[in-house]
């Protein structure tokens, strides 16, 4: 129970997550932007990821209160959050030029992210402080089971709200409501959830915590600085190598994020298109569109729930390595089988295979890193390894547009499904790259 507690506020930041990863290409979209720089409006949230979470993990190793080490950081992070969920669906809801909502709109996500960030992070630090090597996977495989019930809830909001007779349609530059509730009750459910975790959590006191990493006791003031750069140059080869590994999977799962609304509206939904500057895009105000963003969430729901049923799975393979090289190769499967798919129905295979990566992808890389670190500045290489995760979203979310742009037939619709055939080729690469990590 008391490793329950300690990740349970991650069942609310992952609602708050999941709104914002199923809805971002889809507000924007709303809002007039061009496909093809869908990418460039997800380069926000993993820049502020970088930024952020490793310097939460040198203040919070550096920090105590009487509320605790890692908590206030936490709390924080969860509140501000809760603050922008409530803002950011009304971009367009303002009576501001298309150019200006988008504006606010970014501003907002920017706003959104580093707050997600900040509160997201000290649950997996607070893992690496408190839970012993043993005990490690069953605590990340409970965070990995929180992750993906809140994704679950989140993903289905929209879906649900439209099916209870919330419209899901709107004039054109304005979000819909069934979003718009979405997100607030989203925010609700996180401030309620960090709550409980803050209210139940007794994070260890300076003497205890030192009982149980002695490496703090004997170091010098000096040496207790954290000095990143520093702390970077002397990290194990297990945080390499698993990086290594990050980068290909992140960088396939920020094209699954910004180009699932296109691929399955065209595909699926055969959602009208209109000219808009001279480009051929989809018809972000027709019923069509809007109900294939909603199938969307249930897509992406369907993916949480393959991720917690493989999640079962993956402790039943002797070996980390095994498990993390098959689940990334069912995972390219299903990315790939999303070039030829055009089934609302049939979709359900694809991402219930995509979620058996993403459970990997959650559980494997902090359970072998966290088990190759010593000494007090876990929660330091955490927030730096978070660069592992950020990096390859960027370079993805950089290079998106121009590599759709060199797939797209002029006047023609830009093939987005080509882009999630692009994201199962780099899980391949991830997964031939996983043989290199030592595991001790």
């Amino acid at each position: 129970m008391k490793l329950f507690n300690i990740s349970f506020g991650f069942f609310g930041v992952q609602i708050a997550y999941a709104l914002q990863s199923a809805n971002i290409s889809r507000i924007f979209s709303t809002l007039g932007a061009d496909p093809h720089n869908l990418s460039y409006f997800w380069i926000l949230p993993p820049l502020m990821g970088i930024i952020v979470q490793p310097f939460v993990g040198v203040w919070s190793d550096r920090t105590w209160t009487r509320f605790g080490r890692r908590i206030p950081y936490l709390f924080v992070g969860a509140l501000v959050a809760v603050l922008v969920m409530c803002m950011l669906p009304n971009a367009g809801s303002f009576g501001m030029a298309a150019g200006t909502a988008m504006v606010f709109g970014l501003i907002s996500l920017m706003f959104l992210d580093t707050s997600i960030n900040m509160a997201m992070q000290p649950f997996k630090m607070m893992v690496g402080d408190m839970v012993n090597e043993k005990q490690k996977g069953l605590a990340y495989s409970i965070q990995s089971f929180l992750c993906n019930a809140g994704s679950l809830a989140g993903y289905l909001f929209p879906f649900i709200f439209a099916a209870i007779g919330i419209s899901n349609i709107a004039p054109e530059g304005v979000i819909p409501d069934s979003v718009i509730y979405s997100f607030y009750i989203g925010a609700a459910i996180l401030i309620l959830c960090v709550i409980y975790t803050s209210v139940k959590v007794k994070e260890y006191p300076p003497a205890e915590y030192n009982e149980y990493h002695p490496a703090d006791v004997s170091e010098t003031a000096k040496e207790q600085e954290p000095n990143m750069l520093q702390l970077l140059a002397k990290a194990p080869k297990t945080f390499w190598t698993v990086g290594l590994v990050q980068f290909f999977c992140w960088a396939a799962f920020m094209f699954m994020w910004t180009y699932t609304n296109g691929t399955v509206a065209a595909g699926a939904f055969d959602a009208p298109t209109i000219l808009k500057d001279g480009a051929c895009v989809l018809d972000t105000t027709s019923s069509q569109y809007q109900d294939a963003a909603d199938w969307v969430g249930i897509l992406f729901a369907v993916q949480a729930i393959g991720s917690v049923l493989w999640a079962v799975v993956i402790p039943r393979f002797k070996s980390y390595k095994v498990a993390y090289v098959v689940s990334l190769l069912l995972g390219a499967v299903g990315f790939l089988s999303l070039k030829f798919v055009t089934d609302q129905y049939l979709l359900f295979v694809s991402f219930l295979l995509i979620g058996c990566a993403w459970a990997a992808m959650l559980a494997l890389p902090f359970t072998l890193l966290t088990n190759a670190l010593k000494g007090g500045h876990v929660g330091t290489y955490l927030g730096l390894f978070n660069g592992t995760i950020c990096v390859p979203q960027i370079v993805a979310a950089s290079l998106g547009g121009l590599i759709l742009h060199a797939f797209t037939t002029p006047g023609e619709l830009a093939p987005e499904s080509t882009m999630l055939f692009l994201a199962g080729i780099l899980l391949i690469l991830g997964a031939v790259c996983v043989r290199i990590i030592k595991e001790k």
